[in-house]
């Protein structure tokens, strides 16, 4: 028994400001690891679960900052995080901000700490609150910004979910973030047009989910070859259906939204991309051309 309290008292203390759903989930799995916590929220009854574990409860930001050197961010927003550090002393503070942000944001922000004197690590957490600190659930933050920092507290950061160090430039975990979701949306656009369609007929939805699910997952294993055609700029050695014919199949999708009763909404501008590229010349790549299309 004195070793575990030996243990746990030396594992890193930290601050989190922000007890928001995710805040909450993060305070509950440093806690339970060992971590001396010291918590703020604006709205001071979301704080009562972490003290009932054993947090600490600050009565403003300012003193949830001076009360260690960590200090972690989990707020609603880049303008909440303002608004709660407005005038708070940084110096030799360690910040990683968790907020969700733009590229552009996550630097801005590494700039503001820096002339603060503090160190900062951006992060974008992929992962939503009941997949953080279930080791099995997969979830992971995306970090950049100080290597420094990571390292130093790569063991604390880790107890929460996974981690990914992505660079020195603080923007690049927010651009990691961003893009991923982007993808996830896409997905979602199909999985709902594909859904729309099927609707009208007698067919459970149930039935369906485990062949979209699986071919989804199926088709997702192209994006290595995406990347490796970006990286060479060889769009079409190897191709095997290239975008002519992929266009010359768009019609049969769009008469079948029509028939089914179905909007084309969600397709018709990937189509319009297609066509675009087509007419240019990019008959003979498969879909990876389509990215430097949005690029101009």
């Amino acid at each position: 028994m004195a070793q575990n309290t030996v243990e746990k008292t030396s594992r890193t203390p930290l601050t989190l400001l922000g007890l928001g759903a995710m805040g909450t989930a993060l305070a509950r799995t440093w806690l339970a690891a060992g971590h001396p916590t010291t918590v703020w929220n604006r709205t001071a009854a979301r704080a009562e679960p972490p003290a009932a574990q054993g947090a600490g409860v600050a009565a403003t930001a300012a003193e949830a900052v001076a009360a260690n050197r960590l200090v972690v961010v989990c707020l609603l927003d880049d303008a909440s995080v303002d608004e709660a550090l407005s005038g708070v002393d940084l110096s030799g503070k360690d910040v990683v901000n968790l907020v969700t942000s733009t590229p552009g944001q996550a630097r801005a922000r590494a700039e503001w700490a820096r002339e603060r004197g503090a160190r900062y690590l951006d992060g974008g957490i992929m992962a939503v609150p009941p997949m953080i600190g279930v080791p099995a659930a997969g979830g992971y933050v995306f970090y950049s910004g100080s290597a420094e920092l990571f390292e130093e507290h790569r063991e604390t950061l880790a107890v929460p979910a996974g981690t990914t160090y992505v660079g020195a430039d603080a923007g690049f975990a927010a651009l990691y973030d961003v893009a991923l979701l982007s993808a996830m949306y896409g997905m979602f656009a199909g999985l709902t047009h594909a859904f729309a369609l099927l609707r009208k007929e007698a067919l459970p939805p149930t039935a369906a989910a485990p062949l979209l699910s699986g071919w989804v997952g199926a088709m997702a294993q192209s994006a290595q070859r995406s990347a490796e055609q970006l990286e060479s700029g060889d769009y079409v050695t190897g191709v095997v259906s290239n975008l002519a014919m992929q266009v010359a199949g768009t019609p049969t999708f769009l008469r079948t939204a029509e028939e089914q009763g179905v909007s084309p909404e969600l397709l018709t501008p990937f189509f319009e991309l297609m066509r675009r590229r087509l007419e240019e010349g990019g008959g003979e790549e498969d879909l990876t051309g389509l990215v430097d299309l949005l690029r101009r």
